[in-house]
């Protein structure tokens, strides 16, 4: 058969690869519409007959393909997954996941800045499985009524000093026991004097101590430069009475 050929990534579900040039994509769950101006690629997947888009998922517009790139080894979400996304920005990432969970799934994209919430909401027009929250991360408690479900992973992408704060509370809020994070931590958002190695030891250091239990780090680089991925899990203990 001649054509694009797509291979189902090894590690992640949702994710696949162009045959011979490893590109990563995603498969659109909008066929014809472009969200950032991405390549866009017609294709099947292989052992299959029947045609797709794919979306080319680029390192350099978005931290979580550069952490898969970078090899980080768990994403925490797949096909059906209930996803918090802190920090969507105008939705480019966050329209790669929405392909990654698929219609089964659901996306809850969180966005304080306006400007950037106002492309979210037109690109969620089309994409019926992302919602919308034009709040701020810092306070889940006003979005909660919008989240009436406990979440398989928490994506954050929210470069502020007190990001491991923001992440904890949220996943009291929102994420299940066990449930997967994926932060992106920029480190002179953290502290611009001290050296990138120490802000990562400290930030993991902060998740721990907010009974996040941080399993991976991954830089960046090249795609990022003083940046990390921390991936891991949540264990809700229950309070004392």
């Amino acid at each position: 058969m001649f054509g694009n050929i797509f291979h189902p990534h090894a590690r992640f579900n949702g994710c696949y690869l162009l045959a011979g040039k490893d590109t990563l994509s995603t498969r659109s769950l909008v066929p014809g519409v472009s969200v950032y101006s991405e390549k866009r690629v017609n294709g099947t997947v292989a052992g299959e007959s029947e045609s797709h888009e794919f979306r080319v998922w680029n390192p350099y517009r978005s931290k979580l393909a550069s952490a898969i790139y970078a090899g980080v080894a768990s994403i925490y979400m797949e096909p059906g997954s209930a996803v918090l996304y802190l920090g969507a920005a105008s939705g480019t990432t966050v329209s790669h996941v929405s392909d990654l969970v698929g219609p089964e799934g659901v996306v809850y994209a969180v966005e304080f800045s306006h400007r950037s919430g106002r492309d979210l909401e037109e690109m969620t027009k089309r994409r019926s499985n992302i919602v919308p929250i034009l709040e701020d991360a810092r306070y889940p408690q006003k979005y909660r009524m919008l989240i009436p479900r406990l979440v398989d992973c928490i994506f954050m992408d929210v470069a502020q000093p007190d990001q491991a704060r923001i992440l904890a509370l949220n996943a009291q809020h929102f994420l299940k026991a066990n449930g997967g994070f994926v932060i992106s931590i920029k480190a002179n958002c953290i502290d611009s004097t001290a050296d990138p190695a120490a802000v990562f030891a400290s930030e993991v250091q902060k998740l721990k101590d907010s009974g996040l239990r941080p399993k991976e780090q991954v830089s960046l680089e090249p795609f990022e430069r003083d940046h990390c991925v921390v991936t891991g899990y949540y264990k809700n203990v229950p309070q004392a009475t």
